[in-house]
């Protein structure tokens, strides 16, 4: 049976290259970089190293570069750290309506704690509007959150024109975005974006699971969330994860090489998914940025800003059904994608972006997010799109919503 995997979102492979660089740190270098003798030298050596790599993917420096163990700690050391260390100057924090759960649940925590938070709505896109944000700015606001790219929905927001915006309007405020879903895939600078701070992933461009780091621009202060040593400069205490920080600088060579080169076969193939889901099914509509117009076949729920969707994504919902079904379906197939959020996939409920840019409720349960990779091929592509819709009618027919919907 054909495997494709077309689930890059929620992790991607590890690079052969970056696994060749990880072994020694997993074997004979498994010194403590904290440690005065010698066994502590190249590994103290190696994690400087690999921040270094991360700025400079980034556009920063690397004492700018603060690691974590994921994207979602970083959001959360960046959302609380920055709500609790600046409270007395205000308790008042602006998101998205679309942000990553990370990002949502944190500032929930902090609204037990007596914050209040303000969520900024989203077009039928998925597009923050930086007037929005602007306007939802009080004088008490000390943070503002807007994510570079959902990872939902494909959708890249204009980031560097609500961090200059929320500048203008009240210079104190710290502006952070989750860039997780596109620092490595697409070009990121910080300077040129105009962040405080900013979280990316390892994982997301073929590096190991469990490296992350968070950029904080050099004089922005934030409270800890971990208490203990004197790792990461005092800012995040724990034994640092050498072999994973390694294979995250590595990564960030090699999307630094070949970040363009991925883009450029990925838009092609995402484009060729979308037209063929799209027109030989009936009810089933693009979710996020298009290019696709209304035609004889099917056309997408939503249409413009086809330059502002992420390379290598693709998503959909199909009407009378459910995702999960069509998931594990799929699977049997040998194909592996996700319906909504990977954090949130499992909990049965609709998604908050679809809900965020408009889409029915239940519509919304029949979500099928797709993200491709540097390994996706024509073939792959083809074979998704022949083997869905014989799923899609055998589901309908079984749904008794199909009937009443014809």
């Amino acid at each position: 049976m054909r495997k494709v995997y077309f689930d890059h979102a929620a992790t991607t492979p590890v690079h052969p290259k970056v696994v060749e660089a990880m072994l020694p740190y997993l074997q004979e270098q498994f010194g403590n970089p904290l440690s005065l003798h010698s066994f502590g030298e190249d590994p103290r050596e190696a994690v400087e190293e690999a921040r270094a790599q991360v700025a400079d993917l980034i556009g920063a420096r690397p004492e700018e570069i603060y690691f974590t163990a994921s994207g979602s700690e970083a959001n959360n050391m960046a959302v609380k750290g920055i709500a609790l260390m600046n409270r007395e100057k205000g308790q008042h924090l602006v998101v998205s309506a679309i942000e990553h759960q990370s990002v949502l649940n944190a500032t929930q925590t902090l609204e037990k704690l007596g914050f209040e938070v303000t969520q900024v709505p989203v077009d039928q896109h998925g597009l923050v509007d930086p007037k929005d944000v602007v306007a939802a700015i009080r004088d008490d606001t000390t943070l503002v959150s807007v994510m570079h790219a959902n990872n939902e929905i494909g959708t890249i927001e204009p980031v560097a024109e609500i961090a200059r915006a929320v500048k203008e309007k009240r210079k104190g405020i710290i502006f952070h975005t989750d860039a997780v879903a596109t620092v490595g895939t697409l070009p990121v600078d910080v300077k040129e974006m105009g962040v405080d701070l900013l979280s990316l992933a390892g994982n997301q461009f073929y590096g190991p699971k469990g490296a992350g780091a968070l950029f904080i621009r050099k004089g922005t202060r934030l409270m800890p969330l971990i208490d203990g040593g004197i790792q990461e400069r005092g800012r995040r205490a724990g034994t640092e994860n050498v072999p994973a920080l390694v294979g995250l600088g590595v990564a960030a060579d090699l999307a630094k090489e070949s970040m363009a080169e991925r883009a450029e076969r990925l838009v092609p193939l995402r484009d060729r998914l979308i037209e063929r889901l799209t027109s030989e099914m009936d009810r089933v509509y693009l979710t996020g940025p298009s290019t696709l117009r209304q035609g004889s076949g099917q056309a997408s729920l939503r249409t413009g800003h086809p330059n502002q969707r992420l390379p290598g994504h693709v998503s959909v919902c199909v009407e009378f059904i459910e995702g999960e079904a069509m998931l594990l379906m799929l699977n049997m197939q040998g194909i592996a994608a996700s319906s909504g959020s990977t954090c949130t996939s499992r909990a049965l409920k609709a998604s908050h972006v679809l809900m965020a840019i408009g889409v029915e409720t239940a519509l919304a349960q029949g979500s099928l997010v797709f993200t491709l990779g540097e390994s996706s091929t024509v073939k792959d592509v083809d074979y998704v799109a022949e083997v869905l819709p014989p799923i899609v009618e055998r589901l309908r027919q079984m749904s008794p919503l199909y009937d009443e919907g014809k």
